[in-house]
C-alpha cells in the first residue's frame, strides 16, 4: 500500500517531520511517499496563505494521482480537503479531521492545542461538525519557526497548556504539521492522550484502502470532468478535464 503525505507548506523540514511520523505509525508493508508543493507559503499562518496553499497542494496531489492508494494532507488547516477529495481517485484524509475523529472515540470531549491564534481551528472543528464535542481550542504564544529553532522551549509550553486543558478534555489534539510526532515526546508528562494527526490519518487511510470502497460517481464529491482551464500544470488540468 502506498500512501502520499502531502504537505501544503513549502518548508522541507515540516514535510520531513510529517513523513517520519507517518512511517512510525504505518503498518508493515505500507510505503509512505512524502511530497511538498513547488510553490506557496513557507508556513501557513493566515487565511490568505491558506488560500494560496490550496492551489499548490492540489497541484502536488495531481502529480501523484493514480500512483498512490491514499493521500494525507499534512497541513493542520486541512487545506483544500473537500476539493482534494473530489479531485483525487483515492481516499484523502486531513490530519486535523483525523485526529479529532479519533479523539471522539476515546471519550466524551476533546480539546485542540496549537501554535498561535486559535480562531482558525475553532472554525475548522465547526466545519467538521464536531464543535459540540470540543471542550476548548487553545493556542500558545509560539510559531512553527520557534518550534524548529527551539523545540525544548515550545515543548515545555505545550506541556504546561495540556496539563491545564486535561481537566476538561478526555484527549487533546496537537494541531500543527510542525508538531508531527511530538506527542510521543510529550505524552509521559500529560495525563490524557495526545493525538498526532499524521499518525491518526495513516491508520485511517490504511483502513479505508483495506475496505475497498468505491469513489462516489454522483453527488458533490464525484470526480470533475470536462472542465476547461487556463495556466494550470498539465497533471492538474488533466484531472479536471478527464
Amino acid at each position: 500500500m502506498r500512501i502520499l503525505v502531502a504537505n501544503a507548506n513549502t518548508t522541507a523540514a515540516i514535510t520531513e517531520a510529517c513523513a517520519a511520523s507517518a512511517r512510525a505509525a504505518a503498518s508493515a508493508g505500507t510505503e509512505i511517499i512524502a511530497a511538498t508543493p513547488d510553490f506557496g507559503p513557507r508556513v501557513i499562518s493566515t487565511r490568505v496563505e491558506n488560500a494560496i496553499a490550496a492551489h499548490g497542494l492540489l497541484d502536488c496531489l495531481a502529480r501523484h494521482a493514480g500512483q498512490v492508494e491514499a493521500a494525507i494532507l499534512a497541513v493542520s488547516h486541512d487545506t483544500a480537503l473537500e476539493a482534494a477529495r473530489q479531485l483525487m481517485p483515492c481516499p484523502v484524509i486531513g490530519m486535523t479531521e483525523a485526529a479529532c475523529l479519533t479523539a471522539c472515540l476515546l471519550g466524551g470531549r476533546f480539546s485542540v492545542l496549537t501554535l498561535g491564534l486559535a480562531t482558525g481551528y475553532e472554525e475548522l472543528v465547526a466545519r467538521h461538525g464536531l464543535a459540540a464535542r470540543c471542550a476548548e481550542v487553545r493556542g500558545i504564544a509560539a510559531t512553527p519557526q520557534d518550534t524548529l529553532a527551539d523545540p525544548a522551549r515550545v515543548q515545555a509550553m505545550l506541556v504546561a497548556a495540556a496539563a491545564e486543558m486535561a481537566a476538561r478534555a478526555d484527549a487533546i489534539v496537537l494541531a500543527g504539521a510542525v508538531l508531527a510526532g511530538m506527542n510521543r515526546v510529550l505524552q509521559p508528562r500529560v495525563p490524557v492522550p495526545l493525538l498526532d494527526g499524521i499518525a491518526c490519518a495513516v491508520r485511517l487511510a490504511e483502513m479505508l484502502v483495506t475496505l475497498g470502497l468505491p469513489k462516489p460517481e454522483a453527488g458533490s464529491f464525484a470526480a470533475p470532468s470536462g472542465r476547461e482551464t487556463l495556466g494550470l500544470s498539465a497533471p492538474l488540468a488533466a484531472l479536471l478535464a478527464r
